[in-house]
């Protein structure tokens, strides 16, 4: 089997001959990656522009200590007079600033009288006048390529009336449950060796939770003909067929005969990995079949670790789920010369991560609920040992 750290070295490696890109009017983009650079074709602002309400004046003129208003100058219009020596213009916030003036003194910091003001408070030369290219200036690019779209690029792309933008596709991903022992939501039991699948819906919901498209596709039954059609038809309209179930070494285990029948390259099959080692990534082109064990908590964990990087990964975008450090509150035991994933609990406490396992069930790799709670995975190498309270642990988020 392969060493944990090889196979993901694997997956970080894979080079992706053909993206898939699409235009998506801006609204529409969000939660996309971008496909090109947002580069601006103008300065923000265009010109000297007030940052706040005041009176647009000469610096020099402030020595005066009194400045008649000869204007006002509106929001949003062209200023048509200009400040000259004595003379001050009312400005508002966002307002081109008037020629001649090169300070705005807040309204706060001055006295009306009548038609002039009086200066209770100086201010520096230049003060709340936002200069040319302050926010951005021609040519500059904004935004790179391949960055995730959140609220703040919608915000700088349509201040660039972007009206519509390049992204990659999300990844369509297919799921199969294999096992004919398994019901389907709502299937009635008929006889007690009969389990509830969960594995397709908690796939579907990491699909969606990680930026893929799902494709539910049901639990197809442990005959080779029957896995032979399904995977065949899931690979024709999706870039991604999950599998749970069928990769080990059991007489019934199909799905890895079928994946090299149809022509796919095995990556790797089978890795050093607590829980889930009978793991199985293979390719054909672009297109990608991930083979994932049949328990429950072993197909969540190795979709989190093989999955999700796989769809960023067909969106020239970054793995999202990180690494950090934390403590451990408990001891930890360490139960396999692998590199293992064990659900536990994480707070946070003034600026420090702690972990615990309070609740948390040992046994076998089918116990779901482990992954309940504020939950993230405490991820230690093949060559670690047990912890002890208060050593320093590496903690896989998953938020």
């Amino acid at each position: 089997m392969l060493h944990f750290e090889e196979s993901m070295q694997i997956i970080e490696n894979l080079h992706i001959d053909h993206y898939k890109t699409k235009k998506l009017y801006l609204l529409e983009s969000l939660g996309y990656v971008l496909a090109e650079d947002i580069v601006a074709d103008h300065n923000s602002p265009a010109y000297p522009t007030s940052a706040m309400d005041g009176y647009a004046l000469r610096h020099e003129d402030m020595a005066m200590g009194r400045l008649k208003i000869a204007s006002i100058n509106p929001a949003g219009s062209t200023p048509q007079d200009e400040v000259i020596g004595g003379t001050c213009i009312k400005t508002f916030t966002g307002s081109l600033m008037p020629k001649g003036a090169d300070t705005l003194i807040p309204i706060e910091n001055v006295e009306v009288d009548g038609d002039e003001i009086i200066i209770k408070e100086p201010v520096p030369q230049g003060f709340s006048v936002r200069e040319v290219g302050e926010n951005y200036a021609k040519g500059q690019k904004l935004i790179a390529k391949g960055t995730k779209i959140d609220f703040p690029q919608i915000g700088v792309m349509s201040s660039l009336n972007v009206v519509s933008v390049l992204v990659y596709e999300k990844p369509t991903v297919s799921i199969l449950s294999t096992g004919s022992e398994l019901l389907e939501l709502g299937e009635p039991q008929t006889h007690p060796g009969q389990i509830r699948s969960s594995n397709n819906y908690i796939l579907e919901a990491i699909v969606k939770k990680y930026d893929g498209i799902p494709m539910q596709l049901g639990c197809i039954k442990d005959d080779k003909a029957s896995i032979m059609q399904a995977v065949s038809d899931a690979m024709a309209q999706s870039d991604i067929v999950v599998t749970t179930g069928g990769v080990s070494v059991g007489d019934f285990d199909f799905v890895k005969d079928v994946i090299r029948e149809l022509g796919y390259e095995v990556l790797f099959k089978g890795v050093r990995l607590k829980p889930g080692q009978h793991i199985m990534v293979a390719r054909k082109g672009d297109k990608f079949i991930l083979g994932l064990p049949g328990f429950a908590y072993s197909s969540t964990v190795t979709a989190l670790l093989y999955l999700v990087p796989l769809i960023a990964k067909l969106q020239h975008g970054k793995m999202p789920l990180r690494q950090v450090k934390a403590k451990l509150k408990e001891p930890f035991v360490k139960r396999a010369k692998k590199a293992e994933f064990t659900a536990c609990n994480l707070s946070l406490m003034q600026g420090e991560y702690y972990v615990d396992f309070k609740d948390k069930k040992v046994g076998s790799s089918a116990i779901l609920t482990n992954m309940l709670g504020s939950v993230a995975l405490l991820v230690t190498s093949e060559d670690e040992n047990s912890k002890e309270v208060g050593d320093e642990v590496t903690v896989l988020l998953l938020d």
